[in-house]
């Protein structure tokens, strides 16, 4: 459900709004058109995402970012200024990760834009993958630019953005359950460490080859299998054991061939089989379990469901 933040032809409300729900910015229109300023709001658990649209043209400088603010443009144009006078140009079905560098100041010049932004908190990064080791120390993970590393991985970016607008918001159910907020958000920071440059090592050091073995992976799997109704990441198994989310990731393809992550929902679509199997047909539906079990599109999660048990979730119920 979206909430309309403001909707407004005054500057100075449309700045005061602006300022309170993202950084301190002042807006300047250049003349000759009506200064129309629309926010809507929607959430995925504790994620915000917003629609915004300017029906003018202007120049904005706004404050360093709190979080990292991912732009999808739908129409019209962002031209953001880099220190050493350099500029992200981001234009119609493209994307930017704005205020990835925390300390810089956000001059943005826009032409008439219309874009989605998704809230990205910046410990959510760390989260997801595991950083460069320093001796002593934990390195955070950073997007070292604002633009993504090609067109094919700005394309996948958009489409899972088009999967969170279009398939999850409208979803009452999958937009309200924990499980189904907690995969969107480590998916969308997951989609954009593969699609922005940053510093995360993903590949398997000799310690973290040194921490797989077969004792190991079986308290993962019994973390794993006692939490699966709970929002739990890679971060947080990797934990539970010890170990670096590496060395968890490499347990997992060296012992079963899978991922965590993937051995994760496996586990989940158990459970919503069995939800399924126990249900009541005139009580309960496949939507509401799919997104209990944190899967929001109930398209995609027929057909998993299909591949592991031969038969649709529907025909399960309905037996």
């Amino acid at each position: 459900m979206s909430t309309v933040l403001i909707d407004t032809y005054d500057l100075a409300e449309a700045e005061q709004v602006l300022s309170a729900n993202y950084t301190k910015q002042r807006l300047n229109p250049k003349p000759g058109a009506p200064t129309r300023t629309t926010v809507e709001r929607s959430h995925v658990g504790s994620m915000i995402t917003d629609e915004l649209s300017y029906s003018y043209d202007l120049k904005t400088l706004a404050d360093p970012l709190a979080d990292i603010v991912l732009c999808r443009v739908r129409s019209g144009l962002l031209e953001r200024g880099l220190p050493g006078g350099h500029t992200v140009v981001t234009g119609a079905s493209q994307t930017t990760a704005m205020g990835a560098q925390a300390e810089l100041p956000i001059p943005v010049d826009m032409q008439r834009p219309h874009f989605d932004t998704f809230h990205i908190d910046r410990d959510l990064l760390d989260r997801v993958a595991a950083g460069p080791d320093e001796p002593g120390e934990t390195a955070s993970i950073r997007l070292t630019s604002e633009a993504p590393i090609s067109p094919g991985a700005n394309a996948y970016l958009v489409s899972v953005i088009d999967h969170i607008k279009n398939d999850v918001l409208p979803n009452p159910h999958a937009a309200a359950s924990p499980l189904v907020a907690g995969n969107v958000a480590n998916y969308l920071a997951s989609a954009m460490l593969e699609v922005f440059p940053n510093t995360a090592v993903l590949e398997p050091t000799i310690e973290d080859r040194h921490d797989s073995t077969p004792a190991l992976l079986r308290k993962a799997i019994a973390f794993i299998d006692d939490n699966a109704e709970r929002e739990i990441s890679l971060v947080a198994i990797a934990e539970s054991i010890h170990v670096s989310p590496r060395a968890l990731q490499y347990m997992f393809r060296k012992h079963l061939d899978t991922t965590p992550t993937e051995y994760l929902r496996r586990v989940r679509l158990h459970q919503a089989h069995l939800a399924l199997v126990a249900g009541d047909r005139m009580k309960t539906t496949v939507g509401r379990v799919a997104a209990d079990w944190g899967f929001s599109h109930l398209g995609r999660f027929a057909i998993y469901y299909r591949k592991h048990y031969g038969v649709s979730p529907h025909q399960t119920l309905r037996r």
